[in-house]
């Protein structure tokens, strides 16, 4: 009797726990050759059944028991999920480094990635809604312009310095953002974007509509626009910029995920969560709304200066309300607070509309639709946050 009424063992568990780290590797192998397939794809079709693919993989990681499994799984190693992830993005451009477009969108990518996870440590972590991300970026590239024109600065430099000066803009613009609250906070934010959109477009020193050359970045003497042969092999002049730009969302990675994990993402979220216990328990909200604004707009201006450096100009369209919205909606849709979540919806929405041309005039309607969807069905994002764990600050829990 006792053998018939114990429940069945679980044959899915045992066996995708036996080489977890296996697992996840292959999980992120194969994610990464999608990617990179739909990079090189010229044909909609197969773009088209990419895409699908992908809806079908997240569908199946919701709704079956073992799907649910490996998410957990990839959850449980995070270590190796991120060390393969750099890997695969190497791997990449290794393969891509003759080819133009794959590493434009490859770089394209990374960079947005960057500047959304600077919007996650705003919005996620510290509350403040930014809609004039796309002016701070386009801070950091008009930075880079007059570095690379006007001073005899090294190169090396110019994205450091746009992450100072976008910092400095920002830290002005918090002081009438922490006097207000809620929506009235997020309109201070639009009306400095439509600001400096308009103070740029007016100021003939800064080029006007037209905008401002950039000049291209160097280092230790290498000019990456110059860069055409690797020994035997030519290459790209966007490898460089590639290589670079997966590099500069590593770090910011492995920094906001530091912040994350430490006693500062756990204060940011209680002032986030509740601003009057976090003031009763002594947290200084002024401060820590300070910390997550001003170091998000650090990172988004340098990634801006990047971006800028890469293509070689930058104008004031940039700076409209149109692009940061675009940067919100990958927040969004990749899941508020869920770093990995940035970099697939910016894959999803950078890149889909440049292979799908037919429906580029409806590029800002399908994003909307596509919010919607998200915010109706999957509320949490293509990957949600994952719940935090403090058991590990309680005495005498398991390390």
């Amino acid at each position: 009797m006792s053998s018939l009424s114990s429940p069945a063992p679980s044959l899915s568990v045992p066996r995708i726990r036996r080489h977890p780290r296996a697992l996840v590797a292959a999980v992120v192998a194969l994610l990464f050759s999608g990617g990179g397939v739909m990079m090189h794809a010229e044909s909609q079709p197969v773009v088209l059944a990419l895409l699908a693919a992908f809806v079908l993989a997240f569908g199946v990681s919701d709704r079956t028991q073992i799907g649910r499994e490996i998410a957990a799984t990839c959850g449980d190693y995070r270590g190796v999920a991120n060390g393969m992830a750099l890997l695969c993005a190497l791997i990449l451009i290794v393969l891509f480094h003759a080819d133009h477009y794959a590493l434009l969108m490859l770089s394209t990518v990374a960079i947005f990635s960057t500047a959304c996870i600077a919007l996650n440590l705003q919005l996620a972590f510290a509350g403040i809604a930014n809609f004039a991300g796309a002016a701070f970026f386009a801070v950091g590239s008009y930075t880079a312009a007059l570095v690379t024109a006007y001073t005899t600065v090294p190169r090396t430099f110019a994205p450091l310095i746009g992450a100072i000066v976008t910092g400095a803009m920002g830290l002005v613009l918090l002081l009438p953002v922490l006097r207000t609250r809620g929506h009235y906070a997020a309109l201070v934010t639009i009306a400095f974007g439509v600001l400096l959109r308009t103070w740029l477009e007016v100021n003939d020193v800064l080029g006007g509509p037209q905008g401002l050359k950039i000049g291209s970045f160097s280092i230790m003497g290498l000019d990456f626009a110059r860069l055409k042969q690797i020994g035997p092999w030519s290459v790209s002049f966007y490898l460089p910029y590639a290589t670079l730009s997966v590099c500069m969302f590593g770090l910011v990675f492995i920094l906001v995920r530091r912040l994350e994990n430490s006693w500062v993402g756990i204060a940011l979220d209680v002032v986030r969560s509740d601003e009057t216990a976090a003031a009763v328990f002594g947290l200084s909200i002024r401060l820590w709304k300070v910390v997550g604004f001003v170091l998000g707009n650090a990172i988004i201006g340098m990634a801006g200066a990047l971006y800028g450096m890469m293509n070689g100009f930058v104008t004031p369209n940039g700076a409209g309300l149109g692009d940061s919205l675009l940067m919100l909606s990958i927040v969004v849709l990749g899941g508020i607070g869920n770093l990995w979540g940035s970099v697939v919806a910016a894959l999803i929405i950078l890149e889909v509309p440049e292979k799908l041309q037919s429906i580029q005039e409806f590029r800002l309607l399908l994003f909307a639709l596509l919010v919607l969807v998200i915010l109706l069905f999957r509320p949490g994002g293509i990957l949600p946050r994952p719940v935090r764990d403090l058991s590990r600050f309680i005495d005498g829990a398991p390390k």
